[in-house]
């Protein structure tokens, strides 16, 4: 039956929606029409409500059936807290702001694993006549969709998408008094991590609750990236120097081998998504500039104006996680030098030579002319190794391809001058 209902859904009973006016009676109509009439409900409610009402048709048939809201084994409560440990403790700074911000309210906040399992709840409990809520607000609970049906978070949990379900949008009949709103958090990996919720019961929010809760996701996401990359020179940008430190500031992780290896959304927006292939993600070529010229950023304490590849000037901060750049010391040195050799006396040489070891003018010069002919006898000879191809000739020498397209076009510059 359910299979000939989806058949079915493709048309909207277009003159019946001129006599829904308000948003209880566009979704009481779209109820009628999508689980009565088998009619799919368009421009009544939100795609992301839609679609999951259609998943969970498959595995909910009564609709009016009492959720138990129970919690999960306290064996799985304790592995799934024990995992969440440094998204809790990340979060606390947040959960407790949004706690206080709320505690005139009737609102309650959650935190959900990636998998719908509560982790967090408001301290202070649900009141007497808020009693659903009394019973889904509790740690340990599965809100996860394939449990509790349509609800914020478990749309969450579900797509990866920041969404709201209001009140009769919730799939099962005993939801009906319930508002949410929830948003993603993702972790270094590009995986979700978890799910920031606001949930509210016989009641309006009273306020925008899903510019509240993404907010404070995009924050704690924020923290959570930075918290994850150990090894990675982190860059704070922002076309503003006033957003750096805010939820708004665009974040970047480089990996010691001179690539891109996460953007937050903000920093997604400015440089565009992230090229699957991480042998695509060359700083340079997405940033406009190496590895060692961005690892200077990081002895400036203030923002920094920078160029992007794309053109657009931004305010740069950098911070490298390791003390003395210790966890990239593989990644500023060359092959067939001694390990503390940093890639800006050889590779870079031409563009770092005001970083070398303090020396007189008549001492360094002849001390940066032999690295470069050095560097470009290596560069040369791992290029003809690998039969001229520059990424594998890069992996092996441990820089970037920007790095090594950077060099071979000043050598033909240089070669160009000495011509004329």
């Amino acid at each position: 039956m359910a299979h000939d209902m989806f058949d079915r859904l493709g048309t909207a009973d277009a003159p019946r929606q001129l006599f829904a006016n308000t948003p209880a009676e566009r979704v009481a109509l779209a109820r009628r029409q999508f689980f009565e009439e088998g009619v799919r409900p368009s421009g009544l409610i939100g795609e992301a409500v839609l679609q999951s009402w259609m998943r969970c048709t498959r595995s909910h048939a009564d609709r009016q059936r009492i959720v138990p809201f129970d919690a999960v084994t306290p064996s799985r409560l304790h592995a799934t807290l024990a995992r969440n440990r440094e998204l809790l403790d990340v979060a606390r700074q947040e959960l407790g702001q949004m706690e206080h911000a709320l505690a005139g309210t009737d609102c309650r906040v959650i935190l959900t694993d990636r998998e719908g399992v509560v982790v967090h709840v408001t301290h202070q409990p649900a009141a007497a006549h808020q009693p659903v809520l009394r019973k889904t607000a509790r740690v340990g609970v599965n809100i996860s969709e394939r449990i509790v049906g349509t609800t914020a978070p478990g749309i969450v949990a579900t797509t990866g998408q920041a969404c709201t379900v209001d009140g009769a949008e919730h799939y099962f009949d005993v939801l009906r008094e319930m508002q949410c709103a929830a948003a993603p958090i993702r972790d270094v990996t590009g995986r979700l991590a978890g799910v920031l919720d606001l949930t509210v019961e016989a009641r309006r929010f009273g306020f925008d609750a899903a510019s509240m809760v993404s907010l404070y996701a995009t924050t704690i996401e924020n923290r959570l990236l930075q918290a994850q990359s150990r090894d990675h020179l982190i860059l704070r940008f922002q076309a503003s120097p006033t957003l750096l430190g805010t939820p708004l500031e665009a974040l970047a992780g480089i990996a010691p081998d001179g690539t891109i290896a996460w953007l937050n959304n903000a920093g997604a927006r400015l440089l565009g998504r992230l090229p699957e292939a991480a042998d695509e993600r060359d700083v340079e070529c997405l940033l406009g500039h190496d590895l060692a010229s961005l690892l200077r950023l990081g002895r400036r304490e203030s923002a920094q104006p920078l160029r992007l590849a794309s053109g657009l000037g931004v305010w740069v901060q950098a911070h490298l996680k390791g003390a003395d750049g210790v966890d990239f010391k593989h990644a500023v040195a060359m092959p067939g030098l001694h390990a503390s050799t940093p890639v800006e006396h050889t590779v870079n040489a031409t563009t770092a030579g005001e970083d070398c070891t303090a020396a007189t003018d008549d001492e360094q010069a002849p001390h940066a002319e032999t690295l470069r002919e050095h560097s470009r006898k290596l560069i040369e000879e791992t290029l003809a190794a690998h039969g001229g191809n520059v990424s594998q000739a890069a992996r092996q020498l441990h820089v970037s391809r920007g790095t090594l397209y950077r060099r071979m076009r000043g050598w033909r510059e240089s070669e160009g001058l000495a011509a004329d």
